[in-house]
Parts: C-alpha cells; structure tokens; sequence
C-alpha cells in the first residue's frame, strides 16, 4: 500500500510538471484526495499545471496572502480563487490536450455527486454548483444574482492577465462571501498596500499545521499556493489546523518527523534512487566515520541510480527514462561543441603530459658509464661517472567530478550532465582513472549516485545521461565523503572537480529524542563546505570548483572555493576553463 501511495504522489507530480512545462515547480501531492475524488484530483493537477504556466503564480499567492491578512476567511477566498482560475485556463487547456475536457467533467459530475448538499448551504457554494451545472448542461436557469456573478467569472475566460483575476477574485469575494468586506475592511487597495513587513510581524500559527519555520509567511505563502486550484475544498478544516503545542515553536526549514516516518523514508529512497550498491555494514561504516558534527542526523546513501538498479518498476522510474532521453537531446543539439571541447581539452591534457613525460639525463653514481667523465677513475673523488635517466609519471594522476543534483540544477540539468561527460571523455582519452557522481539531499538522506568507477570501462561514461535532479543539496557532507575516499587512492597527485550552482541548501530533519539540528543554508552552509574544501586541500587533494549557477551566488562560490573555480558563461568555452586549471596539477 505504501509504495503505491509512493507511486501516486510521482504520477501526480509529473502530471503538475508536464502541464506547466516547469520541472523546477515544487509540487506535494494531496493522495488522499486522490484516493476518494479521483477525477477531481486529477484535473486539480492539471490545472494546478496550467496555473504555473499561464499565470503569475507568486503574485496571486501574495495577493491571498495579504486578504486573509485583512481578516478574509479562508475557505471560500481559495475556492472562488479556484473558480476564477479554472475560468481563465480552461479553455487554452482543452484546446491543447484534447482528452482534458473528458477529464473536467468527470471531475465536475464527481464534485457535484460527493458535496451537493454541502453546497447548497451557502451562497458561495451555490455559485459553485451553479458553475459546475453550466459546465455539464450549458445555459442552466438559475438565480439572476448568481447569473450576475457567472457573468462576472466569464469576464476572465482565456486571459493571461493576472492582475484581472486578482480584481475578479476579490470582486466575488466581497460580493458572494462577504457584502460588507470592503465597507468594514477595505478595498482591493487596501489590501495590496498591506507590506511585507506587516505580514512578517503576523503570526501565521493558527494557518500552519506539520512544518513550522521561522518564516512563517513563506510556509502560508508556499500553502496557499498549493491549494489555490483545488475545486474541492471543503471546510473540515480542524484536523489540518490542530497541532501539538511542541510544534509551536519557531523551527527555521526543519521538519519534525517519527521513526515510522523515516522507516517509511527509506523504502521511499530506494523506489526512487534505486538500490544501494553497499553491503548493510558498510553502510554503517560509512555513516559512522562520515555523519559526524553538524551532520550528526543524516545518513549517506551510495546507489548506481534508479535506471540501473530499480527496486520494481514504477512511475519514477518512467520519469527517469524521461529525464535521460531529456539529456540526450540537449547532448545531440549540441554535439559538435561537446565533441570539440571533448577534443580540446585531450589535447591541452596530452600536451601538459608529454611535457611532463619528458625524459631528464643526469650524472649519478650509477647507471650507464659516461665515457667522457672516465678521466675521474683514480683521479678524482667525485663518484659521479655514470648517466641515469630520470622520468615522471606521467599518469600518477587520479579525478573525482561530483555534481549537484538538487532541485535548483533542474533549468540546467542538460547543460551540466554534457559538462560532466566531457570531462570523463578527455580523462578517458589518456586512461587517467577517474570516478562521476552527483549528489543530492532528500531528508536525511544525502544521495551520492554513481555514474562510473575509477577503473571502469569508457562505456559507462554514457551513464552521466542518466543524471537527475531532485530536493536539496548539503553540499559539506558530500564533498566530505567523496573526499575521504579519494584520499584514500595510492596516486599521487588527486583532484576533485565539483560541478554546483554555489547555493548548498538543506531542510533537517529532527528525530524523535535528538537535538533540533540547525538549519543547513546560508552562511552557515557555505561556511561548512568551504571547511570541507580547505581540509582536502591540505590533505593534498587539489579541489576545483565549476560554478554552474546564477550570477547573484558567484560570492558564495567564490567563498566555498577561494580562486580556484571556474565560471562557465557559455558551454564553448568549457574546455579551455577547465583544461587550464588541470593543467595547473599536472605541472606543479
């Protein structure tokens, strides 16, 4: 039962992200509604979908924001918000995807069979009726009042304006809900004059049920959102807004979970990561030596990814083969510059080595006699009447390239899977043994997939495609464990290459009896992955840090990195970024 839940919250999730166009979308599947409205739940992620993609999102969650703000109730402000976005997406919808508009009036025969009665006791949710009946039967008869306000909804039908859904929506909810709103507490407005500052003095507990942050405006936002294309939303409302007074206090981005919660977790990690490829007690071992400190909560969890090593087949493995063949395209659109960096960076690597694989001959007190120092036999004490040949090693060398997989890698997943494959083709083009893998957090769980080995064959270098992103991203602990065991490789000279956008960021989880963790973001995140770089470079493992981010967070980077790291503007000039800095360790 548990993995089909599981395998519900993935299908509606990729419904919400196939709809919008957005995979970054945060989406949390309501499977319970699911499970007893099917339909409803359904079209309520396809519009869920067609809302992110048609309309400004984050300006009408703050527009409902500030009414309830004004004392606004609730309930009924989201439901005729979800009327009036129904009404302004619809359309484009059904003309998009034809089997849409099968799936809407399903939905609205579902609403009106399940909660008639419930409508019928006010006036809000007889406008509703009266606008599922229109959409089943066409022109209906009914109230001229409720005849106005259709008409009023109409008004929004296909428009891409959300300020005009804004004003319709509090139009409605002033004249349907509450005819004395404005009178007593002010117009549209006043509402939108209402400040970010004044929500961030207000208290939001009674609106929050099982996360609790510090910023309790950005957790009411975030629900708001998420609720506000819901057809059926109902007004049992007590279970959601009860909570123990434990969870009252302030937890900035921690989530407070049982030990079922994390048993379940785990079953959870491996349907979507794929099975570990760690023995039970290596498992342990790895997470005594590694989840010390500030990571003294978390759990590392090594696995060849969901594509290799699936625990059943499911949607998020579907969704995965999506993703790969979403790499693959961005691959083949630009397979000449890969291939041309690929090249490129061969060649400055193979020069850099030539050079060291120079041969250096020197006077030594062995080797092969010089004749022309033989004048010294029984003449001179200088022993030194033999050459030897001095030679480097050339290939002492061994790489690690670690990849961020979270969340915020998603707009750029194509473009840093193509930026891992070419370095893993250069180093394979001079045999330098090297290993690929990304990391992200889910949980406790930092998940560390691993594409190829360092003594694998070149073939599984197409295995960096099957790169995906998801979640959070503790940045610290995964370097730290990818650094222990590159530490551990006899070469010489080791380099850790980390592909990451600069931004470590981590919900924490708090155990039952364990201390409330703090909160893996900002300075004190970077702070921590900076400790982690600077300790493996005195170590001796040279780290290099490949910003694949956004402009704002190149300080951060610069933080975490010191001036070795490389930011790449455009994919052309990749090769010569990173190849110069390789270079840097192969002379030194």
């Amino acid at each position: 039962m548990e993995e089909y839940r599981l395998e519900l919250e993935n299908r509606i999730k990729n419904l919400v992200w196939t709809i919008s166009g957005d995979y970054s979308l945060e989406v949390k599947p309501d499977v319970e509604s699911f499970l007893n409205s099917r339909n409803t739940a359904i079209y309520d992620s396809i519009k869920q979908g067609a809302f992110a993609k048609y309309l400004d999102r984050e300006q009408l969650s703050l527009y409902l924001v500030k009414k309830v703000f004004m004392q606004a109730q609730e309930a009924p402000l989201l439901m005729v918000s979800s009327l009036c976005i129904e009404e302004a997406v619809r359309d484009r919808l059904m003309n998009e995807r034809e089997g849409i508009a099968s799936i809407r009036k399903k939905a609205c025969e579902e609403i009106l069979d399940q909660e008639f009665r419930m409508l019928s006791s006010s006036g809000f949710g007889m406008l509703k009726a009266a606008y599922l009946r229109e959409t089943l039967e066409g022109q209906i008869v009914t109230t001229k009042q409720n005849a106005r306000w259709l008409e009023l909804l109409h008004t929004l039908k296909d428009t891409g304006d959300t300020e005009k859904v804004i004003r319709v929506i509090d139009q409605l909810y002033n004249q349907v809900v509450e005819p004395d709103f404005e009178k007593k507490k002010g117009g549209l407005d006043k509402v939108l004059a209402v400040t970010l500052e004044e929500l961030k003095e207000y208290s939001w507990k009674d609106y929050l049920s099982e996360e609790m942050y510090e910023e309790n405006l950005e957790v009411y936002l975030e629900r708001i959102s998420e609720s506000m294309t819901t057809l059926d939303i109902r007004e049992e409302k007590e279970e959601e807004d009860a909570k123990p007074e434990e969870e009252e206090k302030k937890k900035k981005k921690i989530l407070v979970v049982d030990e079922e919660a994390l048993e379940k977790m785990n079953l959870y990690v491996q349907l979507n990561y794929g099975k570990t490829y760690l023995t039970p007690q290596e498992e342990k071992t790895v997470n005594y030596q590694m989840c010390r400190g500030i990571h003294d909560e978390c759990s590392l969890y090594f696995t060849e990814g969901i594509l290799q090593n699936p625990v059943k087949k499911n949607y998020q493995l579907e969704y995965a083969k999506k993703l790969k063949d979403k790499n693959i395209h961005e691959y083949y659109d630009n397979h000449r510059i890969v291939k041309q960096n690929i090249r490129i960076l061969t060649d400055m690597l193979r020069r850099a080595l030539a050079l060291r694989d120079q041969k250096d001959i020197v006077r030594s007190d062995c080797g092969k006699i010089d004749a022309a120092q033989m004048w010294k036999v029984g003449r001179s004490q200088d022993p030194r009447v033999f050459l030897r040949e001095l030679k480097q090693d050339s290939l002492d060398f061994v790489v690690d390239v670690l990849i961020d997989a979270s969340g915020s890698q998603r707009k750029r997943q194509g473009k840093v899977a193509i930026q891992a494959f070419t370095i893993s083709e250069a180093l394979s083009n001079l045999e330098i043994p090297h290993r690929v893998m990304s990391f992200c957090t889910f949980w406790d769980h930092t998940i560390l997939h691993r594409f190829r080995d360092y003594e694998d064959d070149r073939k599984k270098n197409g295995r960096i495609f099957d790169y995906m992103t998801s979640a959070n991203n503790r940045d610290g602990l995964a370097i730290k464990a990818v650094g222990a065991q590159l530490s551990t490789r006899e070469e010489e000279h080791k380099v850790l290459i980390v592909l990451s956008d600069g931004k470590p960021y981590d919900v924490v989880v708090n155990r039952p009896g364990y201390k409330s963790p703090e909160p893996y973001r900002g300075d004190y995140a970077i702070a921590d992955t900076a400790f982690e770089v600077r300790k493996l470079r005195q170590q001796g493992v040279a780290v290099l840090g490949v910003f694949a981010g956004e402009e704002q967070d190149l300080p951060a980077e610069r933080r975490i990195f010191g001036k070795d790291f490389a930011y790449i503007r455009d994919i052309t000039g990749f090769a010569h970024s990173v190849g110069r800095y390789l270079i840097k360790q192969i002379e030194d």
